[in-house]
């Protein structure tokens, strides 16, 4: 007797044919007065590039998925989609939870503050109140390792400093959505692996997790789906270990290709 099929967790992330438009200036402009000057002039002109073109992914609760791709892909674009920093030219995005967004290094830090006063500042960023991060302060800076330093302004912390902080502070409690954006691959290797174990412990716990890395071992260690981008486009999306040998494939013929041409 056949078992019967357990439904499907519910969907966290619905993007629907969305598109993420910019206007680039068609031409040179070497300063900001001359900038002004043709723009009240109505003399400079913009042509439009497609960061993202219709664009589809639904994302259920407790999944973890993989975004690949070359630099300028759109990988950090759709994960600024779904966090609100951006909004669609078309199409829609549906988010249900909470988030808990590691997009860019210091985001959510005031460079001139100490790190123990941007803890409280990305605390409350992040919706949690002053009480709650005084109780979770000490957890924080023993998973950052930064007892030594958190007198210290951040913007005297080096990139990987500022990594472990951020993420110290993202994980402090379950995101219902956690954005992982290559910062882990800063700092040193046993940080990262700490920071590894404790994306699985919220995997464990039910977080969906969305992950951009070059690197392919995280990759495959975190992530069972993977969606592979390509100038804005999804060119395949599915189980991680098939989507990445695709997306290898394609690397392979590129580097083929501009071989054969260098040696005409």
């Amino acid at each position: 007797m056949e078992q019967a099929k357990q439904p499907k967790p519910p969907v966290c992330i619905r993007v629907k044919d969305a598109s993420v438009r910019f206007n680039m200036a068609a031409e040179r402009v070497d300063n900001l007065k001359e900038y002004f000057v043709k723009l009240m002039k109505r003399e400079l002109h913009f042509k439009e590039f497609y960061a993202l073109k219709n664009v589809n992914l639904v994302i259920h609760q407790g999944e973890s998925w993989a975004l690949i791709g070359s630099n300028g892909a759109g990988k950090s674009t759709l994960l600024k989609l779904i966090c609100g920093i951006l909004q669609p030219h078309s199409g829609s995005v549906t988010i249900n939870g909470s988030i808990a967004p590691m997009i860019e290094l210091g985001a959510g830090f005031d460079p001139n503050l100490t790190a123990k006063e941007n803890i409280f500042l990305n605390g409350a960023v992040l919706g949690h109140s002053r009480k709650f991060m005084r109780e979770q302060y000490e957890q924080i800076v023993e998973f950052a390792e930064l007892q030594d330093f958190m007198d210290l302004p951040i913007k005297n912390y080096s990139s990987g400093m500022r990594a472990r902080l951020g993420f110290a502070v993202a994980t402090v409690v379950k995101p219902d959505i956690l954005i992982v954006d290559e910062v882990l691959a800063v700092g040193d290797l046993e940080f990262q692996a700490k920071c590894r174990a404790r994306i699985k412990e919220l995997l464990s716990q039910g977080t969906t997790l969305l992950f951009v890395s070059h690197a392919k071992p995280p990759v495959l260690e975190l992530c069972e789906h993977a969606v592979w981008l390509d100038h804005g486009e999804i060119k395949k999306l599915g189980a991680t270990e098939h989507v990445y040998w695709a997306y290898e494939q394609y690397l392979n013929q590129k580097r083929k290709e501009r071989l054969a041409q260098q040696g005409k």
